[in-house]
């Protein structure tokens, strides 16, 4: 069974995105309570200095959706939509495996 990933772009306004990494760093912290949430990496590119890019992998994509309601989540999102000036979905994938991924992968 594969796993559902998302690949995203956050365009945030000039010289916000150590605040919108700092705010992706707290989601990231409270998704280590999800079993559910596999991966969730914050990334930037020094060439990107209004960017910032994620990569998640979830269990499924219920799963990711419902971890847009928690009230954490939803407290992260107020904050950062004040600095967010675009979003871009780069792609959803399908994770097959590899280094990362919890040990019972084939068994889910």
């Amino acid at each position: 069974m594969s796993r559902f990933s998302l690949f995203g772009k956050f365009m945030i306004q000039e010289g916000e995105r150590d605040t919108m990494v700092e705010i992706l760093l707290e989601a990231a912290e409270s998704m280590k309570n999800l079993d559910e949430c596999e991966i969730y990496l914050v990334n930037i590119s020094e060439s990107e200095p209004n960017a910032v890019y994620v990569y998640e992998v979830w269990s499924d994509e219920n799963a990711h959706q419902a971890s847009l309601t928690l009230e954490s989540t939803q407290t992260l999102i107020k904050r950062a939509k004040q600095i967010i000036t675009g979003m871009e979905r780069i792609s959803t994938l399908k994770t097959r495996g590899g280094k990362g991924i919890s040990s019972d992968f084939k068994n889910r």
